[in-house]
């Protein structure tokens, strides 16, 4: 939002430099962006008058001037050809420098040049080489009342500062002069000098000459216009220029310089259309229909949908509601009549139709963000009564104002005591109060410190106490508001048993070269069937169909992962991901949440540089036994068969169990599975349930036992076992005895062929004994030893080696 100095004084009496405004702007939550000191850089620039004009003998795109400032002539070479003999212009004199812009970079100074054998002693300049447009058709043509010698700055009103503010969205009310002005007044306890919007009618009854139709309600709440007859389209004075030129709009002609100056006055947008050209002499404000095409007047032909509005007339659409005027209705230099159209559109239905034609405006910028909708009526007034006078025109008697649910203000309470406790200040009632009358709110009751007002519907942005609570924060000053620290009890920090764990087993595989991987929680049905032939939650709006269901397992992704890495040359892959896994409850819209953590590696056991041994189904094992060693229920842990899992492969796999309660899995990717996704190299994996694990693991906890007075002993026994019998076995068999002096039993060797029997394997067994109130005795190991063996082999069917 860009406003000038000398423009917002128009509206509120203040005596504020531009740097304490801009301070005052910026704290009250206007941030002001930049300031831009007009007129510098165009001292020497003076009104001039055109006394002789003429062909150059030796160029036919330039002319010779000759031109006056009052005192002096000058012989001026020109290129511009919109000049006559007469013309008032600006005259840049000889050491005169234009200021960096559009047309110079970097600036130029004005010098004495021969220019095809004729001399020069000055330049006509054009707005765009004083810094006042983008663009420029010739040079400036000044008013006839002009006064010659005067300084160009001087004449133009550009001894002027200009603001560029930054609003903030939930801001639209301050999108106009007028509504920073009130911002100003609010923030100095000032009152703002509104604009006139009476209005001098002498046309006949509108009603007798156009009609508006309104079938869309909702998306067009209200919609007015006026109709001034017999205009003189023609370039408007120079005061309207210079106000919008220095907001960054470039003069067309007095008509549409009139909506686009009330447009940045009051922040309504208007349109004009070209009376005569409109089908019917109606509007019609209606939805369009899918398909329906308009040329606006960007010259670009644009395809609409049911969820736009038009604006048409008797035959078909004019204007593309809230955004951009059609071509058909355009305003010209031979328009005589004009209807002027001020209006309030729903803003999510501007929005949407901007975003989709990807056509954007003053006016869509405005009202996609919410405009007054009970101030439409005083804009178009004071628009029509500014188009009759620049334009000569008159006035129809009377506005046409389709209201048919009028917007209502809304009401908010607020507590003092709240306000106070929020900011930790003491303002007291009559402080607030005056704050609220500052920004025109109507105080509706006051008692005992409860306060409610009347919010106006220019602040859409207030709807509840916090909001008020802000604004009394913003005028009463931030800089007045004591620093201090919140009164919060101290706690002592808990730990979470679920972060825990998982920090923890974050720790083991990082420490053992694995690499967190983070995946989405979609996944492909295709895929999950491979692992899970569980239906998954279905999206309803998936973006592909690789990512169309909620995934019920993290393995897919990380072997996604892994095929991408191998398919990139990464030849050693260590990956892991903990996150939720998605599984659907029977006649539940929600599914079950669950926490779990996977793994997958595959290459080198270690760096190439140290040895070539494959990673394999012991090396993920051990690393699992780190983990739950860390989580102290690795005594507890059990490792089984796990055949029936089809994805993994039958001899290098198995289920983790906890009390017979199955957490997990892990094993090797089977080999056709392999070979269907195209991975050359044999990959492990491993997931388990951590919402399972760590509640186990907080029932179990560690148990600690007093130092052992008496010492241990050791047994090695060797057995002959089948071969297909699993040696963890064993270690289950001696658990289940319950012996009390069995302290610990390990395996340490596993042994095939011969001596020993084919189909026959020999383990290794280390028994490791203690009493705890005495020193065992020869005979009670025996003892001990020889029920184990009993134990074994009526189990496992195994025998004592003996070879």
């Amino acid at each position: 939002m860009k406003f000038t100095l000398n423009w917002l004084r128009d509206y509120i009496d203040f005596d504020l430099s531009p740097e304490e405004l801009s301070h005052n702007l910026t704290m009250g939550g206007l941030e002001v962006e930049d300031v831009i000191y007009q007129g510098q850089g165009l001292d020497n620039i003076v009104v001039a008058q055109i006394t002789e004009q003429t062909p150059h003998p030796n160029a036919e795109k330039l002319s010779l001037c000759t031109v006056t400032d009052g005192k002096t002539t000058y012989p001026i070479v020109c290129g511009a050809n919109n000049m006559k003999a007469g013309d008032k212009v600006a005259l840049a004199k000889i050491g005169a420098n234009l200021p960096p812009g559009p047309k110079f970079e970097d600036g130029l100074k004005i010098k004495k040049a021969k220019i095809r054998g004729e001399v020069s002693e000055g330049m006509l300049c054009a707005e765009n080489e004083l810094g006042l447009g983008e663009e420029s058709d010739g040079i400036l043509i000044l008013s006839e009342s002009a006064n010659v010698g005067n300084a160009i700055v001087d004449e133009l009103g550009l001894n002027d500062v200009v603001f560029e503010v930054g609003i903030t969205p939930n801001r639209p009310d301050c999108l106009s002069v007028v509504g920073v002005a009130r911002e100003v007044a609010a923030l100095l306890g000032k009152t703002v000098n509104h604009p006139d919007s009476s209005v001098t009618e002498s046309g006949e009854d509108i009603n007798n000459i156009a009609k508006v139709e309104l079938l869309d309600p909702e998306k067009c709440p209200r919609y007015s216009c006026r109709v001034i007859q017999n205009v003189k389209i023609g370039p408007s004075p120079s005061w309207l220029k210079t106000k919008l030129e220095s907001s960054g709009i470039r003069s067309i002609n007095n008509v549409v310089d009139v909506t686009n100056f009330v447009l940045l006055e009051l922040g309504q947008p208007l349109h004009a259309f070209d009376y005569d050209l409109l089908e019917g002499n109606k509007i019609i404000v209606r939805a369009a229909k899918d398909g329906e095409t308009i040329k606006t007047l960007d010259d670009v032909e644009r395809k609409l949908t049911k969820n736009d509005l038009l604006i048409c007339d008797g035959k078909r659409p004019v204007a593309l509601a809230g955004i951009m005027g059609g071509s058909n209705t355009e305003v010209s230099q031979t328009t005589k009549n004009v209807l002027l159209e001020s209006a309030y559109f729903d803003p999510v239905t501007v929005r949407k139709t901007s975003k989709a034609t990807g056509l954007r405006s003053e006016s869509s910028y405005r009202f996609e963000r919410g405009v007054d909708p009970n101030a439409i009526v005083k804009a178009l007034d004071r628009a029509a009564e500014l188009i009759r006078e620049l334009a000569e025109g008159e006035m129809a008697a009377k506005a046409i104002d389709e209201y048919p649910t009028p917007i209502k203000p809304i009401e908010v309470k607020l507590s003092l005591n709240r306000a106070n406790r929020v900011l930790g200040t003491e303002i007291s009632t009559e402080e607030i109060i005056k704050l609220a009358q500052g920004l025109e709110f109507e105080n509706l009751d006051s008692s005992e410190g409860e306060f409610t007002f009347r919010i106006p519907t220019f602040r859409v942005d207030i709807t509840r106490e916090i909001d008020l609570i802000e604004e009394v924060a913003r005028l009463y000053g931030y800089d007045n508001i004591s620093t201090t620290l919140p009164a919060v009890t101290m706690k002592s920090d808990t730990v979470n048993i679920h972060k825990s764990a998982q920090n923890k087993l974050k720790e083991i595989l990082i420490s053992s070269g694995f690499y967190e991987a983070i995946n989405y929680s979609f996944e492909d049905q295709e895929l999950l069937n491979l692992f899970n032939k569980t239906d998954a939650l279905k999206i309803l709006n998936p973006l592909t169909t690789e990512s169309s269901v909620m995934r019920t397992s993290l393995v897919p992704g990380l072997i996604k992962n892994a095929i991408l890495n191998l398919n990139h040359q990464a030849q050693d892959i260590r990956l892991f991901e903990i996150g939720k896994a998605y599984l659907p409850i029977e006649n539940s819209e929600l599914p079950n949440e669950i926490t779990k953590i996977a793994a997958t590696a595959t290459g080198k056991r270690t760096p190439e540089f140290w040895g070539k041994e494959e990673f394999d189904f012991f090396d993920f094992k051990s690393i699992l036994e780190k983990g739950f060693e860390a989580l102290q229920i690795s005594d507890d842990i059990a490792f089984q068969d796990a055949r029936e899992i089809g994805f993994l492969h039958p001899g290098k796999s198995a289920k983790l169990l906890i009390d017979n309660v199955e957490i997990g899995y892990m094993g090797e990717l089977h080999p056709n599975l392999s070979e269907k996704l195209e991975i050359s190299k044999k990959l492990y994996v491993l997931e388990i349930d951590l919402d399972k694990t760590t509640a186990i693991s907080k029932e179990k906890g560690k148990v600690f036992k007093p130092l052992p007075k008496f010492p241990s002993v050791r047994r090695d026994i060797a057995l002959i076992i089948d071969e297909s019998t699993p040696v963890g076995g064993i270690l289950d068999e001696i658990e289940k005895m319950e012996s009390g002096l069995i302290e610990n039993a390990a395996i340490f060797d596993v042994f095939t062929g011969s001596p020993v029997e084919e189909g026959k394997k020999s383990v290794a067994v280390s028994l490791h004994l203690r009493a705890a109130d005495k020193t065992l005795t020869e005979e009670e190991i025996n003892k001990v030893q020889e029920k184990t063996l009993k134990k074994l082999g009526l189990a496992l069917g195994a025998e004592l080696r003996t070879i």
